[in-house]
């Protein structure tokens, strides 16, 4: 569980990072959180997250899609939140949310995929 708090403390350091979770999609459950709890409820968000990604994986399957998903990106009025599954543990995705103004979006999926590979669960 330590390295999940380091990758997500690193996760921190991405400019305009606001919060970070890594969440489990077959529980809906956040193994691990930081950031900003007090303007966002990870848990709630870890949850609803869950939701989109297993909509999306049941449309690839209905539309018999041989594909993976790499990352799913929701922009906001305000803010951008990333959603990127770990290709090294299945069933898992790290969620990112950056503010819109402070972000580099290029950057931050970019370092996210560098951080997702150095997970340990």
């Amino acid at each position: 569980m330590s390295n999940i708090n380091v990758i997500l403390k690193e996760a921190m350091t991405i400019d305009g990072a606001i919060a970070v979770a890594l969440v489990d999609y077959n529980s809906g459950m956040a193994l691990g959180t930081a950031g900003d709890t007090a303007t966002l409820d990870l848990d709630l968000a870890a949850a609803g997250n869950t939701d989109v990604v297993r909509s999306k994986i049941r449309t690839m399957e209905s539309l018999n899609l041989d594909d993976h998903i790499e990352d799913i990106l929701i922009t906001l009025g305000q803010g951008f939140h990333l959603i990127r599954l770990l290709q090294s543990s299945e069933g898992l995705f790290l969620y990112l949310v950056l503010a819109k103004g402070k972000a580099n979006l290029a950057m931050a999926r970019h370092q996210l995929t560098q951080l997702e590979k150095q997970i340990v669960v």
